[in-house]
């Protein structure tokens, strides 16, 4: 099977490789030129010949600047699947033009290297049945969840659920370092019991220590936040801790953040107890 592939930052170019040590012929292109891993010299040359085009960039306005691409130079029996994170609508739209599915991933930087992503997909049944030898090649948790969007919907979820974490693990070191308690010691104490989560596993020692290399950036998270609350607006829903997480990374960026690691939703509430 040939894979076009566009979009080798942090998480698109271990894919890519996982892909290619599974046998797959890839050719990887990236809308900047510079990004090591280009085997294609344009979207043209990735996207022509290709039986499956995959798209992993940062947002919808990428997504659909590479989608005239796909449209003209994809076969009558290419599968198009967009592994962003982009808003349900978009994808929904893509779907009325290709065979496509949306599969959004978690799992990070370094689920992306291990292959052990969490792929939640939508779009029809049997393009994910087509689809199943490449997801198990950069994922552990692959699962349809519905329709054209849906695997966008449940993405948006996935966001607010791990911003939220960030958020009180963050608390939490905070309360026993204020406490004279070794939060190190602490949260290894919680990882082991109800509290436990992905996150705590993770991260627990780079959030104690400060240390917020970007696995996955807060300006990111902050575009997801809003297609999280865009969807709640949507559902006629109100989400009050939602919203209040995605204040907290607004204020990250806002406080010239961006560039860092999710996990420093630390940072922000320590300023906002700081004398």
């Amino acid at each position: 099977m040939r894979i076009g592939f566009i979009g080798l930052g942090i998480m698109g170019a271990p894919m890519a490789a996982n892909l290619d040590r599974a046998g797959f012929d890839v050719r990887g292109f990236d809308l900047a030129p510079d990004r090591p891993g280009r085997t294609a010299g344009s979207a043209k040359e990735a996207i022509s010949g290709a039986d499956v085009v995959i798209t992993m960039l940062p947002d919808s306005p990428q997504v659909e600047e590479v989608l005239p691409d796909i449209v003209e130079y994809g076969g009558p029996d290419l599968l198009y699947i967009d592994m962003s994170t982009i808003d349900p609508g978009t994808s929904r739209r893509l779907a009325e033009r290709l065979r496509a599915l949306d599969a959004p991933v978690s799992g990070g930087e370094r689920g992306a290297i291990e292959g052990s992503l969490s792929i939640m997909v939508g779009g029809a049944e049997e393009d994910f049945a087509r689809a199943l030898p490449v997801f198990h090649a950069v994922g552990k948790t692959i699962v349809h969840v519905g329709p054209p969007g849906a695997g966008q919907t449940v993405k948006a979820a996935n966001q607010l659920v791990v911003g939220g974490t960030y958020a009180l693990v963050a608390e939490a070191i905070l309360l026993m370092e204020a406490s004279g308690v070794d939060a190190a010691k602490g949260l290894d104490v919680l990882a082991g019991g109800l509290a436990g989560s992905r996150i705590l596993e993770l991260k627990r020692h780079s959030m104690v220590a400060r240390e917020f290399t970007p696995g996955f950036r807060v300006d990111l998270h902050h575009k997801d936040m809003g297609i999280a609350t865009a969807a709640a607006r949507d559902a006629g829903l109100s989400l009050p801790l939602t919203a209040i997480v995605t204040q907290l990374v607004a204020a990250a960026r806002a406080q010239g953040l961006g560039s860092l690691d999710h996990s420093a939703l630390l940072k922000v509430i320590e300023r906002i107890n700081s004398a």
